[in-house]
């Protein structure tokens, strides 16, 4: 399988790191956030796979102008390989793209699900990191992808019912699941103290009404009419414009990721990602 950029480090003893980007509700432009984070990481020179998981109302493809030939549906329904599904885009990474109406994972055979596992074998030494870009809102598929990845990215908004649904995502993660750690991305933030304040609030909820919840803040992208510009244009707001305020703030963020100590523990790996996806009870 084709690697993802032209610098892409050699594989190391360190397994991918598997990211979620998530949130409680649409509209808080988790998508376009998912699609340039890749951009920005396949920047650095990573090998990036991006899937797009909300299996309802796909539109990775959408945001980046492409129309793809196969998709999740292909790969879970008409026996493709990942080979055969990958999507190369032109900005150094590749995407998982899926459609409408694709029924659950979870419907697969046992041993249409031992096939998938052994298929991804192989893109586990070819990426660096494989995002997730999760469907809004709470439901199976949305739940199952969040227990499946090492870290979350919980993207909000100061919107009073971002934060409301944001809490909700997080309550029934912890309480039915036991997930207790988050990475808190504000977005379409109209100045820093009013980001803080939405992170604080939902911090706030979380100390008062969960135990044990860990929220790190892990940036705050401003409103940008760059933003809206570029995704008319179908293009990623970071390529068509770097220097905008949204593309400076994204960029200290997807540094902040490229910190992150890489998993050495099975729990970390793409097998174990589609293990515990698809053979949850």
């Amino acid at each position: 399988m084709a690697t993802t950029h032209n610098n892409a480090s050699p594989h190391n003893s360190s397994f991918p790191h598997v990211i979620s980007v998530t949130s409680g509700k649409g509209g808080v432009g988790k998508t376009n956030i998912s699609v340039n984070l890749a951009c920005l990481l396949a920047d650095m020179g990573k090998r990036v796979v991006l899937m797009d998981a909300d299996l309802g109302l796909a539109n990775v493809d959408v945001v980046l102008g492409l129309t793809p030939e196969r998709n999740l549906f292909h790969l879970f329904h008409e026996n493709a390989s990942l080979e055969d599904v990958l999507c190369k885009t032109p900005y150094g990474f590749q995407i998982l793209p899926a459609s409408s109406g694709i029924s659950s994972m979870l419907e697969l055979d046992t041993g249409q699900k031992l096939d998938l596992l052994e298929s991804v074998d192989a893109m586990e030494n070819d990426i660096d990191y494989l995002i997730v870009d999760t469907g809004a809102g709470i439901n199976d598929n949305m739940l199952y992808f969040n227990l499946a990845v090492q870290e979350r990215i919980l993207v909000l908004t100061p919107e009073p019912t971002s934060l409301t649904d944001a809490y909700a995502l997080i309550k029934v993660l912890k309480i039915r699941h036991g997930v207790d750690r988050f990475r808190v991305l504000v977005n379409m933030a109209k100045d820093m103290a009013a980001a803080k304040e939405v992170y604080l609030k939902l911090h706030k909820a979380c100390d008062q009404f969960l135990s044990g919840i860990s929220l790190d803040l892990l940036g705050v992208l401003p409103v940008d009419k760059n933003v809206r510009n570029a995704i008319v244009r179908q293009k990623p707001f970071t390529r068509e414009f770097p220097h905008s305020a949204a593309s400076i703030a994204l960029a200290d963020v997807s540094r902040k990721i490229n910190t992150w100590k890489a998993p050495t523990q099975l729990d970390g790996n793409i097998k174990f990602f589609w293990k515990k996806l698809l053979f949850q009870s």
